[in-house]
């Protein structure tokens, strides 16, 4: 009776904080791009509950007309995806960089229906900018893979590259906590693989083998269940934060994935 009234009692406590474990913002200003790329140009769009997001687009030395929309994870802002989003814009793509609300100087707090929020306002500005989704690209970074799947499925791109994607939340916690009754608390959960076989354009699917945070099988497992897959990778002795996934090796994933995925 004991230990069950203290596991009670933990999860309560976890349940009425759970956010603060799954979320990490730097919520500061990253300040104007221009100061740390000549390419960037600072930008904003509106949500559809009424925010004003902050994000930084880069534009490439010579254009070849497709964008990549980058959803990236829990923690940080957008200054710490320069470097990845420098290398894709390199080989030609124009790279939206965004934060979600409560990062890099937004307003708000995170949650699962108000990422998704950001995301679809994010695409929209794409569209409005002159990349229609024949042109679009979705990368999603860990917890922002999550957030790919479902707007892929709301807002279909021409392709979707997930690094490092769980099945769901709740089996991320269940991996992490053992002891937490996850699915019973978690109010987040991205479910991916129940949105999954709704996203028909090609996926490729990276991962590393020594992933700390999120286990490569719940990565393999959505590359198995993806309708489409394009590519799946296991980068040997990789984790969850390597360098690997922020320079050339990911960009030129992004560009193989647009090549098959983009009507030449």
């Amino acid at each position: 009776m004991v230990v069950a009234f203290v596991v009670a009692v933990v999860a309560l406590v976890v349940g009425l904080g759970q956010r603060s474990l799954i979320y990490y913002p730097d919520p500061m200003d990253p300040g104007p791009v221009a100061e740390r790329a000549p390419n960037g140009e600072d930008v904003s769009f509106t949500t559809a509950d009424g925010l004003t997001l902050g994000a930084w687009m880069l534009r490439p030395a010579a254009a070849n007309g497709i964008a990549v929309l980058y959803l990236p994870g829990n923690g940080g802002n957008r200054r710490e995806r320069l470097d990845v989003g420098e290398a894709i814009a390199d080989l030609g793509y124009t790279v939206l960089l965004m934060d979600y609300r409560g990062y890099g100087g937004n307003p708000g707090s995170p949650t699962e229906p108000g990422l998704l929020l950001d995301a679809r306002a994010a695409a929209e500005y794409l569209r409005k900018a002159g990349f229609p989704p024949s042109k679009t690209l979705y990368v999603g970074e860990s917890v922002g893979t999550g957030v790919a799947v479902q707007l892929a499925v709301t807002d279909p791109p021409a392709g979707v590259l997930l690094r490092s994607p769980y099945t769901s939340l709740v089996a991320v916690a269940r991996d992490l906590y053992p002891w937490l009754p996850a699915g019973l608390i978690l109010e987040d959960r991205f479910d991916t693989l129940a949105q999954l076989p709704k996203v028909t354009m090609p996926i490729t699917v990276l991962c590393g083998s020594a992933d700390t945070l999120i286990s490569p099988e719940q990565s393999r497992a959505v590359a198995d269940q993806a309708p489409n897959l394009f590519e799946f990778q296991m980068v040997s002795g990789a984790d969850h934060n390597d360098d690997v996934w922020f320079g050339p090796y990911l960009a030129e994933k992004v560009d193989r994935l647009a090549k098959v995925a983009v009507p030449g």
